[in-house]
């Protein structure tokens, strides 16, 4: 995002006005994205109820189409002069530190559901009432690959900070290494993850509450883990093109705040659902 090298004037001149806010031009992609969201849930229960991928795969097909032309245009305007003042650089900030903490209210949400079943189970209805994991349901084993994922997250937390260190300490080559590795990293998590639903013991569709709860808990955190390596992939680029300095890289601090969100969702997931959620039949 901003990682402006030249000099800027404390009021932006394209504005017209005395002040130091930059007023963005009209967009297109917030609408733009907004349907694609929409496309993309829809297609997710047409895929869940009725096996049709139409709309799923449009909806994604926008959804990156508009990460990709925002993305850009966003990257454009941190590079102009005179736009991205000290106060529109700390309302960035803000700005992120918001969109993170909705994010955390969506895994709040999750957790909710999931911990509403385990700790009252005879919530469940049918035959399964009182008991959870239901009967029927066997449950991963947490220190097999659930495990590895997290030793993954863990070790991608370090050197995405490592990374963050040799920027701030003008050391190019250890800043790409550092954020090298940590997309490797994190394709690796992906990896990982889509061979373990691949060889789930237990189905989104028609399974119930319990692979409910948890593909959609884990699901959505995997959803994040692909945007935030989408996130450092961008900001390889653009450190590899000499955009980012030590004075100003705001867009590489807002990706290392993303990565480290989704470690500690991470972390909670793999102890709550993985490990404690698990329950007596873990790993049959």
């Amino acid at each position: 995002m901003d990682t402006d090298t030249h000099a800027v004037s404390a009021f932006p001149p394209s504005s017209g006005l005395k002040q130091p806010y930059h007023l963005v031009d009209p967009s297109p992609w917030p609408i733009v994205g907004a349907l694609g969201g929409g496309l993309t849930v829809l297609g997710i229960v047409f895929a869940a109820h009725y096996g049709s991928y139409a709309t799923l795969v449009v909806g994604l097909a926008v959804v990156l189409a508009t990460m990709f032309f925002w993305w850009r245009d966003v990257i454009r305007e941190s590079r102009t002069p005179g736009l991205h003042t000290p106060v529109v650089r700390l309302g960035l900030r803000y700005g992120m530190t918001l969109f993170i903490s909705s994010e955390v209210m969506f895994f709040v949400a999750f957790f909710w559901a999931f911990f509403h079943f385990a700790l009252f189970p005879e919530h469940v209805s049918g035959d399964t009432a009182g008991v959870w994991p239901p009967p029927g349901v066997h449950t991963f084993d947490p220190f097999h690959l659930p495990f590895l994922n997290t030793m993954i997250l863990l070790l991608s937390g370090t050197t995405i900070t490592w990374a963050h260190h040799s920027l701030i300490e003008n050391d190019r080559r250890g800043m790409l290494v550092g954020l090298a590795l940590t997309v490797l990293l994190g394709l690796s998590f992906t990896t990982c993850q889509a061979i373990e639903y691949s060889d789930a013991p237990f189905h989104f569709s028609g399974g119930g509450i319990y692979p409910a709860v948890f593909f959609l808990a884990t699901g959505f955190h995997g959803f994040h883990v692909i945007v935030g390596t989408c996130f450092l992939i961008v900001c390889w680029f653009r450190a590899r093109a000499g955009q980012f300095s030590p004075q100003r890289h705001f867009g590489f601090e807002a990706a290392a705040w993303y990565w480290h969100f989704v470690d500690v969702v991470w972390l909670f997931l793999f102890v709550c659902i993985y490990w404690w959620g698990a329950g007596p039949i873990a790993g049959e």
